[in-house]
């Protein structure tokens, strides 16, 4: 009998153990995020409707702000994850501010996206695309479709590109520039020339290569297909996305839990939740992005069908071992233009 109530407690123990509650994900959750205002609110919404009782206080800013600040708090994390602004051509140079841990549904992302530094859970693509002011480009007596076009001097002072110093959109440029004309080629660094002298504005922010052009400010910003639709979607009428003719490379961009998150079990839920079909699903058909999920199922008609667009390999890994190298390049050539 004795001998059965020890079979009867073991077997209990092992029921439980597969059986366990899910971990506490506590009652808050600190995002910071690069993500536009209406990506952040499809996240919380959807987040929210799964996990109604963890409140979530989002800190907006660039790429290089956010990662800066992570970076300052390292040994006192405030924030719990970062999403957006972590992009696939990053390499491992975050590796020591970010918990080594991807989700759930890894096995489950389109094969070319899985992370390559087993930290960035590579959620979403970021496409490249001109944003175009079409009062002014009728006004200007122009039709613009490609790089080609930025070159014309009517444009000149008139286009605008973040720094891609501290801007994940302003390096997905330049990483597109480099796709389309050749890596580190005479002529990638000759077009990228010619267009620094057509009076290239710098931004500190990436959402002013989309919301000056609407405002009238510029005609034209070189940014990100999820800024430039969200416009579309707000009802905007003034503007259009043109994927340039000379062709089009995708940066596949995510989240990642900090390391030492206060919130950590919260945090991994969050990034569960983005990665997932279910998450992906949600975010795609209320949305402005293409996600990486192969089961994820959604449509926008913000975003046009892939077959539209003229698609082109990117080297991530060049990028990644050339990025300092680019920029210093970028630099010192915009500084002896711009002085």
């Amino acid at each position: 009998m004795k001998r059965f109530v020890m079979l009867i407690i073991a077997y209990s123990a092992i029921v439980m153990s597969v059986f366990a509650a899910p971990a506490d994900l506590g009652k808050s959750l600190v995002l910071y995020s690069t993500m536009t205002e209406n990506d952040i609110n499809n996240l919380l919404s959807g987040f929210n409707k799964k996990y109604p009782d963890i409140r979530v206080e989002v800190v907006n800013g660039s790429a290089g702000e956010l990662v800066a600040r992570i970076r300052a708090e390292k040994n006192n994390p405030q924030g719990d994850l970062m999403w957006g602004g972590l992009a696939n051509s990053d390499g491992d140079v975050n590796s020591d501010i970010f918990e080594h841990w991807l989700s759930d549904y890894e096995n489950e992302v389109m094969e070319d996206y899985r992370s390559n530094n087993g930290f960035y859970n590579l959620d979403h693509l970021s496409t490249p695309v001109l944003c175009i002011n079409t009062n002014l480009e009728k006004k200007l007596g122009l039709n613009i479709t490609g790089y080609s076009d930025l070159l014309n001097p009517k444009l000149k002072g008139k286009i605008v590109l973040s720094d891609p110093n501290s801007s994940s959109a302003g390096w997905n440029n330049v990483s597109n520039i480099m796709a389309v004309f050749g890596y580190d080629s005479k002529e990638s660094w000759d077009y990228i020339k010619a267009l620094m002298s057509n009076g290239l504005v710098i931004s500190t922010s990436s959402s002013v290569c989309f919301k000056s052009v609407e405002s009238g400010e510029y005609v034209v910003g070189l940014t990100y297909e999820d800024g430039a639709s969200t416009l579309l979607k707000s009802g905007a009428k003034n503007i259009r996305m043109v994927y340039p003719k000379e062709g089009v490379s995708a940066s596949a961009f995510g989240c990642a839990v900090i390391k030492g998150a206060p919130h950590m079990n919260a945090a991994k839920a969050m990034v569960n939740y983005l990665m997932s079909a279910e998450g992906q699903s949600v975010l795609g058909n209320v949305g402005t992005i293409r996600f990486t999920n192969k089961n994820a199922k959604y449509s926008t008609t913000y975003l046009p069908p892939n077959s539209e667009i003229k698609w082109i390999k990117r080297d991530v890994d060049w990028l990644i071992a050339n990025k300092v190298k680019v920029l210093e390049k970028w630099n010192k050539l915009y500084n002896s233009i711009h002085g």
